[in-house]
């Protein structure tokens, strides 16, 4: 075994007989949880199993397959729910996995995996795709545009992680995390799974229904509310759209428990009104930054170092730079290469993103790709704009575009569709009220439907396709440009 995954397993047995694990009805002490991983480990063992994928819901079960692979030395590939049917094939595919756990019989029949116990499944293959060496977990990106790409981690990287949070964030005393993300996504994996797990903490896992999130944007806050005060967990880890049904519920008079202490929110960008919002309600909402290509979270805010408006300080395990243009540069943990293509042996990763840094504290501006220049010749983050766009009761997604265009435009999804166009326009004034002139939305549009993965304009996890939104309302573009 190597030397971090030892001194993890140490760990995790100097915690004895507290409560490592919880589903509601069942619950599992850390000398529990490591008996089990065991037997696991000796049942991979039998089953010759090399390369294992994960598709499972959120649960007890998840976590000690995915620890038994982690210690193991096998690799996991975890598939993410809200994935469609033909990108749940991709991945199994392009990894080579072997070995199914959980998933629907028609994608395992799809793939040609046969059954050989309950809940396990098993292939054989006459070639697989190389992997770099060392790899123990192929970790999926939904990205912008084609397949997912799976991006090759070692159990190093993803332990610096895990600890470095740990480090960060100690002072909160975290001692009961509530796991509201799909396991499959790395965030809730690492921040959620092993991080606690180094702490001591119990780990509170429901089916993802149960505490109200279907697929990658189904949300049923009351549900949501009811489990979060039922388990009164210390801990949580929201992506943006929850922490706003949750400060929109706040200020509409619904109660948040007071157990909370550290709330991180990430995987996307956090409009700074909501962040004020949060703490005017006295929520202990922490922003973060990361990559899966750098094993998760690179930086953080936590209740020492924090400062509204940036996504925090570098975690201690690795170096945060930028380039000459703002390119957001990485040293330290990280992936060994993307699945199928060779590792560029470059010590920095350069992230795509760009930002600048405030008393050591990193701001992000937008994606690099993403900038766009105006007609007059300056420069537009449109995840900036469009975050304060949809920070608006009123907007549920917005997607803003100016290239060479004298004016910003936005096409705008109300979030009731009994909005009228009046209050849409409402709300494109009061963020125009706090934007400067180039950034600023000039003409806007009223979208015919929701950007979702069915129309092919936003991504499993609800990041917009802008160059499928360019194609579908280019007309409105050009007509528009006409008349200016």
């Amino acid at each position: 075994m190597r030397p971090e995954l030892r001194a993890f397993w140490q760990a995790l047995a100097a915690h004895g007989s507290h409560v490592a694990l919880s589903d509601g009805s069942h619950t599992l002490r850390y000398v529990e949880l490591l008996a089990d991983v065991q037997q696991r480990m000796a049942q991979l063992v039998e089953l010759k199993a090399q390369r294992v994928a994960l598709c499972l819901d959120n649960s007890i079960d998840w976590v000690l397959w995915d620890l038994a692979l982690l210690f193991s030395g096998r690799v996991c590939v975890p598939v993410p729910d809200f994935f469609s049917e033909s990108q749940k094939a991709h991945v199994l595919e392009s990894s080579g996995v072997d070995t199914l756990i959980g998933g629907p019989e028609a994608l395992a029949s799809r793939c040609g995996f046969a059954t050989c116990r309950p809940n396990i499944a098993q292939r054989a293959l006459v070639t697989v795709p190389l992997l770099a060496e060392g790899t123990r977990k192929i970790t999926y990106t939904s990205g912008t545009t084609g397949q997912p790409k799976g991006v090759c981690l070692d159990a190093g990287a993803q332990l610096a992680v895990a600890q470095s949070l740990r480090q960060a964030t100690g002072a909160c005393a975290t001692d009961r995390h509530l796991c509201v993300l799909p396991l499959a996504t790395l965030l809730e994996n690492i921040a959620g799974i092993y991080t606690p797990l180094l702490a001591g903490a119990r780990v509170e896992l429901r089916a993802m229904a149960d505490i109200g999130l279907q697929g990658a944007s189904g949300l049923d806050l009351p549900r949501l509310l009811a489990s979060v005060f039922a388990i009164a967990p210390s801990s949580l880890i929201l992506v943006p759209q929850l922490l706003m049904a949750l400060v929109s519920a706040a200020e509409r008079g619904m109660a948040l428990p007071a157990s909370l202490r550290f709330v991180a929110v990430g995987g996307g960008r956090v409009a700074q009104q909501l962040l004020l919002r949060a703490e005017a309600l006295g929520l202990p909402v922490f922003e973060g930054y990361g990559l899966s290509e750098c094993a998760s979270v690179v930086c953080l805010n936590t209740p020492q170092h924090r400062r509204i408006g940036a996504v925090g300080r570098p975690l201690p395990h690795l170096q945060v730079s930028l380039a000459a243009d703002g390119e957001v540069l990485v040293r330290g943990a990280r992936m060994l290469g993307y699945l199928e293509e060779a590792a560029t042996g470059d010590d920095w990763l350069a992230t795509g993103d760009l930002g600048h840094f405030e008393d050591g504290f990193l701001v992000l501006h937008g994606r690099k790709k993403h900038q766009f220049i105006t007609a007059y010749g300056r420069n537009v983050n449109p995840e900036w704009v469009e975050a304060e766009l949809t920070q608006q009761a009123a907007i549920a997604q917005a997607w803003v575009h100016g290239e060479a265009l004298p004016g910003n435009l936005a096409v705008l999804v109300p979030r009731d569709a009994a909005l009228s166009d009046a209050e849409l326009g409402a709300a494109v004034v009061r963020v125009n009220a706090s934007l400067p002139d180039y950034a600023r939305v000039q003409h806007w549009l009223r979208a015919d439907h929701a950007f979702s993965p069915a129309n092919g304009l936003a991504t499993a996890n609800g990041r917009l396709r802008r160059a499928a939104l360019w194609a579908h309302y280019e007309g409105h573009f050009a007509a528009t440009a006409e008349t200016n």
